[in-house]
């Protein structure tokens, strides 16, 4: 079994003041939180981790009757990468789903576009991406795919989508309590080891407010 992370434990800075009274997780977007949007991704993945921090109240009750552990950050936030250290414990040691909690989708899930192109003999890390004609957002390119797969930094490239799967390893030595997974990925790509897979449906970035009636109209239009 692979196990998925879904980090949701952000201030939602960029969302205020949407997010005064709630953790972005559970800003709406065509009637549904965010954090189920990305769940619904994740199908096929177990055990599933949520963390949270701002107002984690309200998203450990919004979760209560779904089949997935909710891990409190307190005091302090531990970013990707240090939050998924902290969830190890409840992931076990195979690889890993990691998902952002702040996109829509339209077209397969994210994790069985990964799972089918997981090839872990010659992968650590497997990020999918979408063409920048496929994104809807103010989003910037993150990576080339070289022809075997593999991935280059390139801001002109394929934007990040938020979604990977990844060997888990490496945390156990990371320095520092509180890093970015982009960290590990970059450090994988320079080895060689980091590849790319591309979305094949639509995937809006819903960052800020404004970003919440560009995904609505994107899956309003899916057919």
């Amino acid at each position: 079994m692979i196990g998925a992370m879904v980090f949701a434990a952000g201030l939602g800075t960029r969302m205020r003041p949407l997010t005064d009274d709630r953790p972005k997780g559970l800003v709406e977007v065509a009637g549904r939180a965010l954090v189920d949007h990305a769940l619904e991704q994740v199908a096929g993945a177990r055990p599933v981790v949520v963390n949270a921090h701002h107002h984690a109240d309200k998203l450990i009750d919004h979760l209560a009757s779904q089949d997935v552990t909710v891990l409190h950050e307190t005091p302090r936030l531990l970013d990707t990468g240090g939050g998924l250290r902290n969830a190890l414990p409840y992931l076990g040691t195979g690889p890993v789903f990691t998902m952002n909690a702040d996109a829509v989708w339209t077209g397969p899930t994210a994790f069985a576009t990964l799972a089918a192109a997981w090839a872990p003999e010659r992968m650590d890390g497997l990020l999918l991406l979408v063409p920048l004609s496929r994104a809807v957002g103010p989003v910037r390119g993150s990576f080339r795919m070289r022809t075997d797969g593999s991935l280059l930094r390139d801001p002109d490239g394929h934007a990040y989508t938020g979604a990977g799967l990844m060997k888990t390893d490496e945390l156990a030595d990371a320095p520092r309590e509180v890093f970015s997974l982009r960290d590990l990925w970059f450090d994988m790509a320079a080895r060689g080891r980091l590849h790319g897979v591309l979305h094949r449906g639509r995937w809006a970035d819903v960052g800020t407010p404004d970003g919440i009636a560009a995904a609505e109209a994107m899956l309003a239009a899916q057919v």
